[in-house]
Parts: C-alpha cells; sequence; structure tokens
C-alpha cells in the first residue's frame, strides 16, 4: 500500500465545467451527496448515487484510474467494514462455520455498508481534486458567514479545515518516506499478525509527530511573517460569484437528492 495514493485532499488543476463552479456548490453539492448516501436505503438509491458520482468524474475531465486509486489505502477498512456487517447481523442464517455466522441479511447489509463507503470517499475526493484550497478556504468561510452574529469564528474555522485537508497528502508523503528510511535500517512493517504490525509501527509515529509540529510551527511563523492576523478586516483579490452554471448545478443537484431521498 502506498500512501500517496490517497486523493483526499490533493488538488489537480483543470478547466472543466466542475472546476470553474464556484466552491460553495460544491460544498454544498458534497454535503447533498453525503445526506443522500445516509438517507438511501436500497441498491437501486445507490445505483443511481453512483451514475451521478460517474458524471460528475466525466464533466470534471478527471482521470478515471486516479479518482479510483484513492480506494487503495482503505481498502482493509472497506473489507473489515464489509466483514463484520455479513458476521455480525442476525437474520435468516446461510451457512456457518466453526464459530462465524453467514446470515442474508448480514449479506446484504454488508454490501450496503460497503456501496455507501466508496460511494463516500470518491464523492469527498471529487470536492478537493476539482477545487483549490484557496477556493475552498473561501467558500467555506462564506458559508460559515452568517453564523458570525452567534460568534462562530467563520475565517478561522476555514482556515484550519483547509489547512487540515492541505497537508493531508504531505503528511502521507512524509510517512513513506520515513517508513523507507526506516526499513533501509532494517525495520520489518510488513511481517507478522495484525498486533504485531500495529507494534511496529510505534517507531514510525514519534518522527511522524516532530514532523507534523515542526511543519506547524514553520507555517505559523510564514503566516505571521505576511502579516496574517486573523479574518478581521482582511479583503479578498478574488471575490466568489454565483453564475447560472451554478444555479443550475445546485438546482439538478437539490432534485436529484430530494426524488432519491424520497423515493429510492
Amino acid at each position: 500500500m502506498r500512501f500517496r495514493d490517497l486523493t483526499i485532499g490533493q488538488h489537480i488543476p483543470g478547466d472543466s465545467v466542475v472546476h470553474r463552479l464556484d466552491p460553495r456548490t460544491k460544498i454544498i453539492g458534497t454535503a447533498l451527496l453525503i445526506t443522500l448516501l445516509f438517507t438511501v436505503d436500497g441498491f437501486l438509491g445507490y445505483l443511481l448515487a453512483a451514475l451521478a458520482i460517474a458524471a460528475v468524474i466525466h464533466l470534471s475531465e478527471l482521470p478515471w484510474r486516479f479518482v479510483l486509486r484513492g480506494l487503495r489505502p482503505l481498502l482493509m477498512i472497506l473489507l473489515l467494514t464489509v466483514g463484520l456487517n455479513i458476521f455480525l447481523t442476525e437474520g435468516e442464517v446461510v451457512f456457518r462455520f466453526l464459530f462465524l455466522t453467514v446470515t442474508r441479511e448480514g449479506i446484504a447489509r454488508g454490501l450496503m455498508m460497503g456501496t455507501r463507503l466508496v460511494l463516500l470517499i470518491v464523492g469527498t475526493s471529487l470536492l478537493t481534486l476539482t477545487t483549490s484550497p484557496i477556493q475552498l478556504t473561501d467558500g467555506i468561510e462564506s458559508l460559515l458567514g452568517p453564523f458570525r452574529r452567534i460568534g462562530v469564528p467563520a475565517h478561522e474555522l476555514a482556515m484550519m479545515m483547509t489547512i487540515a485537508l492541505r497537508f493531508i497528502p504531505t503528511l502521507l508523503d512524509e510517512t513513506e518516506k520515513i517508513m523507507k528510511a526506516q526499513m533501509a535500517r532494517g525495520a520489518d512493517f510488513q511481517s507478522g499478525g495484525l498486533m504485531q504490525r500495529a507494534k511496529n509501527l510505534v517507531p514510525l509515529l514519534v518522527p511522524l509527530f516532530v514532523s507534523a509540529f515542526r511543519r506547524a510551527d514553520e507555517l505559523a511563523i510564514a503566516m505571521e511573517a505576511r502579516g496574517y492576523r486573523g479574518g478581521q478586516g482582511r479583503t479578498k483579490f478574488r471575490e466568489l460569484r454565483f453564475g447560472r452554471i451554478d444555479a443550475v448545478a445546485l438546482s439538478v443537484a437539490v432534485a436529484f437528492t430530494v426524488v432519491v431521498g424520497v423515493f429510492f
């Protein structure tokens, strides 16, 4: 498994229809997708959601192989989720093997949970793949703007969420470099059982946390050196504009969510 395969947090510049959408449209669309995936309760609803995600990938002109590559690092979590639902759900017994019992309801629930997880990963990764960190920050800040009246620090929250997303690929790349350096010195991260592999990762966590804190300190110093003092009184070089194409895209997303969520 290569950590760099994780696509969440990465951005691919482009000039497609999806890239040109207002970031607020894409954030709301992603929120609607998440809501829909936790609302539908049938394979037909998941199939329609998968077709909608496929349409967005096609319109965004992103390589299919790159988008689906983000599932590799989470394959173990996916298999664990499906397996737990298959073996721990009560219902009509299909077969028994030792202490494991497989039920018809468990198979259906496991497949549905696995499908939901795959669609969530692919769907949410499209947000960062087609939206730059600056646009994402502006979009989140704009959507949180109305909550400033009750004391919510919209700019600071948007900045923290965007920095967290932005540093996911950086930290994963740093993790892979540390693993390769330790493997060159004789460390073994592959052999042994699950508990043994978990213990072998302990020496990896210390340099990773040190590196993360060092990067955070460097980022704070760089922001202070450039005069950053929070969102108070800040202006924007590029103002967000909600155009006609955004209205059409948002209308289609809302209508699709309502229809599929209600009828499927």
